[in-house]
Parts: C-alpha cells; sequence; structure tokens
C-alpha cells in the first residue's frame, strides 16, 4: 500500500496597521459605509496617480527584520493584470520579480506535551500589495454589489517554501506568524475582519519520492479551524483521487465550512497569465541603511528572543515558554507577575498565568489586559502559596476574591477571612488523632491495602481544619500514624 507525504506551502495575507491606504490617503478604518472610504485613486478615475505610503514600508522593514531575511535595498513595483468586478483599475500594483523581503524563517512549536517538536519554516518572500475591492452578493435582489471600501488597502504577502508535512505543522506555523505580526505592531490580526488570511497550497506525493505532486490552492481561510480542516480534507480528497487512477489538476478551490469540504473555483493561474510589468507610475523603493537602522532600533524584543530568554533565566520548559510568548500581553502580564512574586517561583507563576487566569478569561470571554486581577495581585498571592502561608486550594478562593474586587491585595483577603495555613505540628497532630479516632472502618480498609480510604482520611481532616492544615503535613503525619 502507497505510503504518502504531504507537501503544504502557505501564502498570508496580512493587513498592515496604517490609517491610510498603501496608494491613497483614503482611510482603511473597518466597518464603514460601502465605498464611503474610496477615494479617486482607490477608483481609478482619470489623471491620478499613486503614492507610496512611507509606513506601509516601514512595516514590511519590521517584519523583514523579525524573520531574519534580506530587506531589499531596491524594490520594484509590478502591475498584475486581471479582470476583476471588484479591481477598478483592471490590475493590482503588487511586487514580482523584485519583492521587498527575500527569505527568513519562523520556528514554531509543534504539538505539546511528550510529542512536542520544533520545526523552522523557511519564507521565500513578503511583498508588498493593494488588496482589491469587495463583491457583495446578498440582500440585492439576485444581483451583486461592489464595495471598494478595501481597494488599495495595504497588505503584506508573506509567502513560505513547502515546508510543512502535516495540517497541524501548517496551523502552527499560521499561529506563530499571527503572534509575530502582532507583536512587532505591523498588523491587527483581526481574522474576522479579513486582517489576516491564508492561502494554503496543498498537494501529496509517495513517500521518498522527490518531485512535488500537483497542487490545489485552498483560497482565504480566516481561522486556524478552518485551515486544519481544509487542508486535512484537501489530502483526503487528492489521495482518493490518486488512487482511484484520477489526475490532480492544478486549481484554486474555496473551503465550505458548513459542509467541511473544498469545492473547485477556477483552474489555477501561472505568474505568466497576470502579464507583470513594472508599474510606470512608481519608481523603485530604495530602502537605505539608515531607514534600515532606524526601524531595526524601534523592535522590541523578538518572541523567539523572549522564550529563549524565559527558558535560559527562569528554568521554564519550551512548552511553557511557547505559550507565555503567544502575545505581548501574554510575555508582558507573566514577566510583572514574576517581579511581584519573585523570579524563584517563575514556574508557578506560569502555572497560575497559564491555567488559572487564562481559564477565567475564557470563561468570562476578556483579553487579558482586561483581566481584573492585576500581575502585582497576582504575583502576591503567588508568594503566600510560596511561603507556606495559604495553600493552593486556600489560593483558588483568594484568586475569586481578588477577581471580584473583594481586596487590594491577597494579604488582606486572607487576613480578612482568616484563611491563613495551620502548619503547627502539635495542632495538626491533634485533628489527625480525632479523625483516625473517628473513622476506625477506613482505618482498617488502608490497612488493607486500599488507597481510596487514605484519602477519605486526608479529606476528613482538611474538612476538620476547614481547609486550613498544610496539606503536606496532615499526609506526612497520617502515614505515619498508621504505619505505627
Amino acid at each position: 500500500m502507497t505510503q504518502w507525504e504531504v507537501v503544504i506551502g502557505i501564502e498570508t495575507h496580512v493587513q498592515l496597521a496604517t490609517v491610510s491606504k498603501i496608494f491613497s490617503g483614503a482611510p482603511t478604518a473597518f466597518g464603514a459605509e460601502p465605498n464611503t472610504q474610496a477615494c479617486a485613486v482607490d477608483l481609478a478615475l482619470p489623471g491620478v496617480l499613486p503614492v507610496l505610503n512611507r509606513k506601509a514600508v516601514d512595516c514590511a522593514i519590521r517584519f523583514g527584520l523579525a524573520i531574519g531575511a534580506q530587506v531589499a535595498e531596491k524594490s520594484v513595483f509590478a502591475r498584475k493584470n486581471y479582470f476583476y468586478p471588484d479591481l477598478p483599475k483592471g490590475y493590482q500594483i503588487s511586487q514580482f520579480e523584485l519583492p521587498v523581503v527575500l527569505g527568513g524563517n519562523l520556528t514554531v512549536q509543534v504539538g505539546s506535551g511528550d510529542k512536542a517538536y520544533e520545526k523552522t519554516i523557511n519564507l521565500t518572500r513578503a511583498h508588498l500589495e493593494e488588496d482589491a475591492g469587495k463583491s457583495l452578493h446578498e440582500d440585492f435582489h439576485g444581483k451583486s454589489g461592489i464595495d471598494l471600501n478595501r481597494a488599495g488597502t495595504p497588505l503584506l504577502e508573506i509567502v513560505t517554501e513547502p515546508d510543512m508535512r502535516s495540517s497541524d505543522e501548517a496551523v502552527a506555523y499560521a499561529r506563530a506568524l499571527h503572534a509575530l505580526v502582532r507583536w512587532i505592531g505591523i498588523c491587527d490580526g483581526n481574522m474576522q475582519e479579513g486582517s489576516f488570511r491564508c492561502d494554503a497550497n496543498v498537494s501529496v506525493r509517495p513517500k521518498g519520492q522527490v518531485e512535488f505532486g500537483t497542487r490545489r490552492e485552498i483560497k482565504n481561510l480566516n481561522s486556524f479551524r478552518f485551515l486544519k480542516e481544509a487542508i486535512d480534507y484537501e489530502v483526503h480528497w487528492q489521495i482518493n483521487e490518486i488512487e482511484e487512477g484520477c489526475k490532480i489538476r492544478q486549481a484554486t478551490v474555496l473551503f465550505d465550512p458548513d459542509s467541511g469540504q473544498t469545492r473547485m473555483m477556477r483552474s489555477k493561474e501561472d505568474a505568466h497569465d497576470y502579464r507583470y510589468f513594472p508599474d510606470p507610475d512608481l519608481l523603485p523603493l530604495v530602502i537605505g541603511a539608515d531607514w534600515l537602522e532606524r526601524v531595526r532600533g524601534e523592535l522590541p524584543e523578538l518572541p523567539q528572543q523572549k522564550r529563549e530568554r524565559f527558558m535560559r533565566d527562569l528554568g521554564l520548559s519550551a512548552y511553557d515558554a511557547a505559550a507565555l510568548t503567544a502575545s505581548q500581553e501574554m510575555a508582558g502580564y507573566f514577566e510583572a507577575t514574576v517581579a511581584a512574586a519573585g523570579a524563584t517561583q517563575a514556574k508557578l507563576c506560569a502555572n497560575w498565568v497559564m491555567v488559572d487566569l487564562a481559564a477565567r478569561l475564557n470563561k468570562e470571554g476578556l483579553e487579558i489586559a482586561a483581566a481584573p486581577v492585576i500581575p502585582a495581585q497576582l504575583g502576591g498571592l503567588i508568594g503566600r502559596i510560596a511561603d507556606n502561608t495559604i495553600s493552593n486550594n486556600i489560593a483558588k478562593k483568594v484568586f475569586e476574591a481578588l477577581w471580584n474586587g473583594e481586596g487590594a491585595t491577597a494579604d488582606e483577603i486572607i487576613d480578612r477571612q482568616g484563611l491563613k495555613q495551620i502548619t503547627d505540628s502539635g495542632a495538626i497532630e491533634t485533628l489527625v488523632d480525632a479523625v483516625l479516632a473517628a473513622n476506625p472502618g477506613n482505618v482498617t480498609e488502608f490497612k488493607a491495602g486500599k488507597e481510596k480510604a487514605f484519602n477519605a482520611l486526608v479529606g476528613q481532616v482538611m474538612k476538620a481544619a476547614k481547609g486550613k492544615a498544610n496539606p503536606q503535613q496532615v499526609n506526612e503525619l497520617l502515614k505515619k500514624k498508621l504505619a505505627g
């Protein structure tokens, strides 16, 4: 039976965080009434000329530097010719032979736990271009409308090498790229609004074969879940077609989330179909050393650098470091929490941020910046766990109180509610003796080899102590008494 290998490359359209369009002064804000944010340049009226947006170039340079790519000293804009109702000029201004960014790579974490591994995805290029408008097909009584608000919106198209071998790797790459463009401030990453859209080029080949199979491009995937589902379906479909003796034809396809299937949109075009030629209205883009160094100096510490520092200086695992650098906001919150709790408690801080805080944020539908518990409060709480003032279980009650605004600090809540942990061995021994005397059946069962009986006794002691006894001391004393 043939063993198949999946080959995936991804093209991502990243909407750049500029207030105006790439070749005009029209605004780029989302949600405006149709055709209210399209000027004469966007509409391609006679006599207008494009003027390049310097901020869009800054964004492209930031990205190139962040991935260790070559930022071209000279790049050229071209006209990509095709007809579509929402493309008034009849061509799109893009970059072809000489893009602004060449090469670079992104290292991503795939999977979790024992099966986690790192994968480096090589990038081919990233080039600047303008977006087209949008065709509207609803509420027009069988007709279509055209909204040109998006026409001219600045995009950075980021193209990978065909380095991915599974949908999991593709999603890991897309997530890492999404985090990076938000991290360096060139895109808001809003997938629902179209700010970050992926096209997946998918093919299959027999394992061991050097030549690539025929690829099909899945267009406009605007969620990580859809990206995975679309690739998985397409891989299954291509393998079935080949095994049934059919040939795969190069094509552009769309993914239908309702059916979970891809469907052909058109036969796939090649570059020559677009009749690229340099745009005569735009001079070559020249990026000097001073411009490059200015942008380099504005870059924040990058996710990979921060991950390495978390592992090196704080002793975190690769998985924890990757999770905590999923966004600048998350990393910042974690670092501020560690500063409040102390570097020796970094692992405990990581657990609380990734588990307890993240779960509560998810439940409330909040971003981390809107968390009612600020890092100083969480760090103070973790400090009280570390010094055995409270147990983990009590800490959860204190966290809940902090979340609900019932106190300014963990110490205030602990003192007011009398939650300090009982660590006096004499007091705990008194509680243990009383529980053993009151539960002879559990004692007999434990001595007969039933471990659950021991847990029941621990529970009785903690109940008697109103949850405030030190669990470790309770366990140790119970074992000592039962062994006697």
